[in-house]
């Protein structure tokens, strides 16, 4: 059969989803250098069908400009299309960024921390999601078996990514029913969250090609565990060198890590309106459920907002290279751009503020006294997405991390989304968002 391959440039806009406009491979050096055209509006698409309404309506062009260090080709050698995009930043016609682009508004925060701090950010996003085609099989969580039940998806999936030139660092079945999680090896720049795109679109590739349906959904059921996303972060200086860790602070936690998280805590609600965007999120955001609930700082904590991870102290590595924290208030309905951005926002907020490090709660925040988790500086993280919303509006310091018109499309268009979901019970809205992510 006759066949032209297609080359899709894309972007992930506010609802977390990849679009873009395709050519044949044949003008792909051409395109390469001038871009493909684009609407303002698109940006406004929700996950759900309707368009939110915005500030441009039918008007306006952009460049959707590819960055060729993101280029995935990917032939699964099953007779099936191949696998071929690019992504890129959103442009004004003139070549200037677009206000509204979330690769450049993750681009600008790691340029401001480097150029006020001389520090910059190693990161890489853990991602849960649920796989259709495994044979569900009671008390399977982290179970061999739940590998074998997944058939040959990881195998396929792990040489796909292999493909495309990401590094897995681990992959394995999780406490969820047909539940599993993969890490990729941190990185650099705008890298982590480009990774983070890639990898969400090669695991619906993989599924797909195997006849099954994939979902990064918070919640695909509203009595799941759900399905989250954690930031691990790091911080290096100027010559690369670790700049998170201090083997003579508690918990090794260096003066400028705990700036930076202190940061994040003190802008915590606000956070949840980027990291925790969907109606569903907050079905996760509960106690006891391993997930986040409270604005707290965790040693080994795996409900903590921000948790200090472990080092492997029986290997020969560097402490100072293992050390890493993650922000777990966080899912794949995020933008990951606009989600990093926003954590790195809040941790420079600290630095310059040059907050204390929090302290580290060493009991379940529900069972403290009030006025001990007033004195922690712990409180309840948003119970909704129009309470996320509402707090980011009031934190003046947040808003001004957003170009106005980036945060008047985003407020309008999560508003948008809370409409949609406003006439639907909580299975309903679990299986428009399994369907979506």
């Amino acid at each position: 059969m006759i066949r032209d391959e297609l080359v899709m440039f894309c972007h992930c806009d506010i609802a977390g989803q990849t679009r873009g406009k395709g050519f044949p491979v044949k003008h792909l050096k051409a395109r390469l250098a001038s871009g493909i055209g684009w609407t303002p509006t698109n940006i406004m698409l929700t996950s759900f069908g309707p368009i939110a309404e915005g500030p441009w309506g039918p008007f306006g062009d952009l460049i959707l400009r590819p960055d060729p260090a993101t280029e995935v080709r990917v032939d699964f050698e099953d007779g099936s299309a191949v696998e071929h995009f690019f992504l890129g930043d959103l442009l004004e016609t003139d070549g200037s960024p677009w206000d509204c682009c979330p690769r450049e508004f993750l681009r600008r925060a790691l340029d401001a921390l480097e150029s006020e701090t001389g520090l910059g950010l190693l990161a890489s996003f853990e991602q849960e999601f649920t796989y259709f085609g495994a044979q569900e099989r009671l008390g399977s969580a982290y179970n061999l078996d739940a590998i074998r039940r997944h058939g040959s998806f990881a195998e396929v999936f792990l040489a796909a990514l292999d493909a495309a030139g990401l590094a897995c660092d681990s992959y394995l079945p999780e406490y969820g029913p047909r539940q599993y999680e993969v890490t990729l090896e941190p990185a650099q720049g705008v890298a982590p969250a480009d990774h983070a795109v890639i990898l969400r679109e090669l695991a619906r590739a993989t599924a797909q090609r195997l006849g099954q349906r994939i979902s990064f959904s918070p919640a695909v059921t509203p009595e799941v565990v759900g399905n989250g996303v954690h930031v691990h972060m790091s911080l290096l200086d100027r010559d690369g060198n670790p700049a998170a860790y201090d083997p003579e602070a508690p918990h090794g936690l260096s003066r400028k890590a705990g700036a930076f998280i202190a940061g994040i805590l003190r802008h915590a609600p606000a956070l949840c309106a980027l990291t925790a965007p969907s109606v569903i999120s907050y079905l996760r955001l509960v106690p006891h459920r391993w997930s986040a609930a409270w604005s707290n700082l965790g040693y080994r904590d795996r409900e903590a907002m921000v948790r200090i991870c472990p080092v492997n102290e029986i290997s020969r590595h560097d402490p100072a290279r293992q050390f890493n924290f993650e922000y777990r208030a966080a899912d794949a309905a995020a933008n990951p751009y606009l989600a990093l951005g926003a954590i790195v926002r809040a941790g420079l907020e600290g630095l310059r503020r040059e907050l204390p490090t929090p302290e580290v709660t060493r009991a379940d925040p529900e069972t403290l006294p009030e006025a001990e988790r007033a004195r922690h500086g712990v409180a309840r993280l948003p119970q909704s997405l129009e309470q996320a919303l509402n707090a980011l509006e009031s934190d003046a310091a947040a808003c001004g991390w957003f170009p106005a018109p980036l945060l008047d499309a985003y407020l309008r268009h999560k508003r948008a989304e809370i409409e949609i979901m406003a006439g639907l019970d909580r299975d309903q809205r679990c299986a428009r968002y399994a369907e979506a992510y």
